[in-house]
């Protein structure tokens, strides 16, 4: 376990975890710092609320003078193994965690982390619906975009955390150790990250590290390289299979393990509403629906929403390129639902060359024109999808930000519609 408290601790962040972080070490009697590379609005506003706060700030870039006098560094989601705290880290024996880690050592509550390539968001918040049904206290934090970090103080044994982790906040995890821990699947993604697949499924992997028999791992047992985690693991394994509804599959082993019945678990299944940036149904205008599945940020999870959406449709997507494989869009059962797909973003191109033989390619130079053009080619019955299949860096901060400018587009046409 890690002690905090009198440690010299440099964030490295300031973005809503990295805040949260600095915060809650500095609670705790650490003697924090944080640094950025970034000097946008965001940035500035964050700094000036922790400089107020006694904790000494660096924007605009990492200094090696900064850093190397650290205990302890907290890396942020985004930062990469090759950036300089991690060198810096590494080449004078600092001890670096991921904020996570760093939360997890405040926690009371019993840990519910759950990760794969998709789905995580609507797993992580049916899970805390479905206690919170039962009774139960439980925050949804992590990933899906309240930090570990932010709320942990907050937790009491009797609580759960429902929590979100992605393999960028496994990379740097030590101690860890959630009681019931996720896999819900893989597929291809973060390759601008990963040198590839086997590596980003190692840090995946990474959730049952700690873990032993006291502890459950939940495993999708349709995948076979998930499945072979079994031999590898210490806690006690329980599996799901992918069925009409894998989600649904997943949450009725996740409640299984707290006695909570089926139709509790069928019941707030069939009365959840969906989460913001996920197949969200945002408005109809002149018979076209508008939904907004930002969220999706790789291929499966864009196929995953073609596949469950009956209407035919004009499909926007394209961002910044995560070094995916797009040829796997070329799928005639999905493909013969699209009418026109719309590029965007620095990744229209390749996206444009893997496609235009198999369907109808058109470009915009931004998302308001891309949306505008889609109402044009769409009839009364169809709908616009914005399903990117990238990330949304090469334009808007995150794809919270991507998704809310959709809806604001949207909601300017019917107003300029009336």
């Amino acid at each position: 376990m890690i002690d905090f408290k009198g440690k010299r601790v440099t964030i490295v962040g300031l973005a809503r975890s990295g805040v949260a972080c600095a915060q809650l070490l500095k609670k705790n009697g650490a003697e924090v710092r944080v640094t950025d590379l970034n000097t946008n609005p965001e940035i500035l506003k964050n700094s000036q609320i922790l400089i107020k706060e006694g904790i000494d700030v660096e924007i605009g870039r990492h200094s090696e003078e900064f850093l190397k006098s650290s205990q302890i560094i907290v890396v942020s989601p985004g930062v990469r193994e090759d950036s300089l705290p991690c060198i810096v880290a590494q080449r004078n024996g600092i001890l670096i965690i991921s904020e996570i880690e760093a939360a997890w050592h405040f926690c009371k509550a019993k840990v519910i982390a759950i990760t794969g390539t998709n789905a995580k968001s609507t797993v992580t918040a049916l899970t805390a619906e479905i206690l919170k049904k039962k009774g139960y206290r439980a925050f949804v934090l992590g990933n899906i975009g309240k930090p570990f970090s932010g709320d942990v103080l907050k937790t009491s044994q009797d609580d759960f955390v429902c929590l979100e982790v992605s393999s960028f906040q496994l990379e740097k995890i030590k101690f860890f150790k959630p009681e019931v821990a996720v896999f819900l699947n893989f597929s291809c993604d973060h390759l601008d990250r990963y040198r590839d697949l086997e590596e980003y499924f190692e840090a995946k992997k990474k959730i049952f590290m700690n873990q032993d028999r006291r502890d459950f791992a939940v495993l999708n047992y349709s995948d076979p390289k998930i499945r072979k985690l079994e031999d590898h693991i210490r806690a006690k394994v329980l599996f799901f299979k992918e069925g009409e509804n894998p989600n649904l599959d997943c949450l009725l082993v996740i409640s299984s393990i707290f006695g909570i019945d089926k139709d509790t678990v069928l019941d707030i299944f069939r009365n959840f509403k969906g989460l913001e940036h996920r197949l969200e149904s945002v408005d109809t205008i002149d018979g076209v629906e508008f939904i907004n599945d930002s969220k999706s940020t790789n291929v499966s999870s864009t196929l995953w929403a073609l596949r469950n959406i009956k209407k035919p449709l004009i499909l926007i997507a394209g961002g910044r390129d995560k070094g995916l494989d797009f040829s796997k869009f070329k799928n005639e059962e999905i493909l013969n639902k699209v009418k026109s797909l719309i590029l965007i973003g620095e990744a229209k191109e390749k996206i444009r060359d893997v496609i235009r033989d198999f369907l109808e390619t058109k470009e915009a130079d931004t998302l308001e024109e891309a949306i505008y053009l889609g109402k044009s080619l769409a009839e009364s019955g169809d709908c616009v999808l914005l399903s990117p299949m990238c990330a949304s860096f090469d334009e808007f901060k995150d794809f919270e930000e991507r998704g809310r400018v959709f809806k604001e587009i949207v909601k300017n046409l019917r107003f300029k519609r009336q």
